[in-house]
């Protein structure tokens, strides 16, 4: 097993003291574990990249419909409320 040296400031080194002594492990296999953790995290696929795909993909004679959405939605209402009069 290699051997990394790490600098803590004194707050997070008592933090990981006691979240060691916590869970019965020394700061290292919590160290250890913790990288794990976070590195295995970092390799799941997010629901961004899951959709990435498929976003954008569908057109609309309506080319400002997202920046507009407001106002667009506000001027169909005012149409539909007209035509009921």
């Amino acid at each position: 097993m290699n051997m990394m040296t790490l600098r803590l400031n004194a707050q997070l080194e008592q933090q990981v003291s006691q979240a060691a002594l916590k869970m019965g492990v020394s700061k290292s296999e919590l160290v250890r574990q913790s990288l794990t953790s976070f590195i295995q995290q970092q390799e799941k696929v997010s629901p961004w990249e899951l959709g990435q795909g498929l976003f954008g993909n569908y057109e609309s004679p309506i080319s400002n419909l997202a920046e507009d959405r407001k106002m667009l939605l506000k001027h169909k209402l005012a149409a539909k409320m007209n035509q009921q009069r």
